[in-house]
């Protein structure tokens, strides 16, 4: 099998919740460093638009967010498992709310002035004017939290996760499962890129040791590969079969038509194909492009829109 290729750059918390899995997982893999902002020309001729990060890449097999990357690791490699039983309902709908309110929570606090300002260093002051204007641009028409409604939260919600950890090394068990991940890449974040703003975590050491427990499971075994070397991959290959092939049809949009799929809030760029899978999980599309060749994009159905394309 095709060792996975991920798609990231390294400030990327979403990219450090995708690392850690890797190396809990126990893959090897090959890692590709994408631009922070847009034109990210290279990532686009795998995606067909999605411009997010992180994408996971096996051959011709475009795999967008963290959410489906989850799912296609636990295939690859079953075990340890990232959906234990008897809480992986719990696990997700937790991992759920860390990759959504937690998360949004937290970079409203990270990103004030003064994290800013950390995280940019030395950098000329231009870079990080035009990341502001590149994650304006991508969430268009969200509603942000104020830094200081987010560090009111944030303690709340730091509190409650202390509280899960008074009985189990891990917040859901004596083993790390999807909720451990999604729950720790917000405060990395916090703790690794913007630490001139980490005492918020100082009132909760039982949440700064198990983030010691989670960042000690490591990235794993990896080699930098070149963009160009993962596109050419890309255009030597064949898409993977489809084996779940169970259409859920909740659109009235029939397989093989001309769609797009783009994400309902944060960065709309959209990506077109034609419709190969809708199943209860996620969406497939089958696009070319001039560099890539024929490869299928995948989505994780929830968090995505689907939309026919109307003929010109």
């Amino acid at each position: 099998m095709t060792q996975p290729i991920l798609h990231h750059y390294p400030a990327s918390p979403f990219s450090e919740k995708a690392r850690l899995m890797l190396g809990y997982k126990g893959l090897v893999w090959k890692s590709v460093l994408i631009p922070m902002i847009s034109p990210k020309p290279d990532l686009v001729a795998l995606t067909g638009g999605y411009r997010k990060t992180p994408v996971l890449q096996i051959g011709a097999d475009i795999y967008c967010d963290t959410t489906l990357i989850a799912d296609v690791l636990e295939h690859l490699h079953p075990q340890p498992t990232l959906y234990p039983e008897p809480i992986k309902g719990l696990a997700r709908t937790l991992a759920q709310w860390a990759d959504s309110t937690l998360f949004w929570t937290s970079m409203a606090y990270n990103m004030q002035p003064d994290g800013l300002a950390q995280l940019f260093g030395n950098r000329p002051p231009e870079l990080a004017r035009a990341f502001g204007e590149d994650r304006k641009a991508m969430s268009m028409g969200m509603v942000r939290l104020r830094p200081l409604d987010a560090a009111a939260a944030y303690k709340s919600y730091l509190r409650r996760m202390s509280d899960m950890l008074d009985d189990w090394p891990f917040l859901l068990g004596e083993v790390p499962c999807i909720a451990d991940f999604a729950m720790f890449h917000p405060l990395w974040f916090t703790r690794v890129r913007t630490p001139v703003l980490a005492d918020i975590l100082n009132a909760t050491p039982a949440l700064l040791d198990w983030m010691d427990r989670m960042a000690a499971i490591g990235h794993g075994a990896m080699e930098k590969i070149s963009a160009p070397q993962a596109i050419a991959l890309a255009a030597a290959s064949t898409p993977a079969p489809l084996h779940d092939d169970v259409f859920q049809d909740d659109h009235g949009i029939p397989l093989g038509s001309r769609v797009t799929v783009s994400a309902e809030s944060f960065g709309p760029e959209a990506t077109e194909g034609e419709l190969m899978a809708a199943t209860r999980m996620h969406f497939t599309l089958r696009r070319t492009d001039e560099r890539a060749g024929t490869v299928h994009v995948h989505f994780p159905r929830i968090g995505y829109s689907l939309k026919a394309v109307k003929p010109a």
